[in-house]
């Protein structure tokens, strides 16, 4: 693996540790206030981040495109927004981390459709659009 498909995977194995730290620290502390960051982080974060770097990886067409790039920024972003957004908001602080998050993450997955449309829009090197 290499290339944004890695960097995408990568950073999904980070948020994970990250987000598993959080989940034990909830258990030991039995305060689960922080549950739907903690779940935001590891279904954005791990679930989502590492089923676009297999795309990437599967997909070489999609991963040379200035818009794969483009879709990572937006995706990291809105998670760094979103999470800590989400445990503002749950605390009793302001909603507008989260939903500036929301919107940047949102962004991020229509980059992701046009890319993946364009992909399969595009003859392959057989004259295809899409193999069989």
């Amino acid at each position: 693996m290499k290339g944004i498909g890695l960097l995408f995977f990568a950073s999904g194995v980070v948020y994970v540790v990250v987000g598993m730290a959080l989940g034990i620290w909830m258990g030991a502390a039995q305060d689960f206030t922080l549950a739907p960051a903690h779940a935001h982080l590891n279904l954005l974060g791990f679930v989502t981040m590492c089923l676009m770097g297999i795309f990437y990886q599967l997909t070489p067409k999609a991963a040379e495109r200035l818009l794969s790039r483009v879709h990572f920024g937006l995706a990291t972003l809105g998670l760094w927004l979103m999470v800590p957004g989400i445990a503002i908001a749950v605390n009793g602080g302001g909603e507008a981390f989260a939903i500036a998050g929301s919107l940047v993450t949102a962004a991020a997955m229509v980059t992701f459709l046009v890319n993946l449309v364009q992909t399969a829009m595009r003859p392959s090197s057989r004259g295809a659009a899409l193999p069989a």
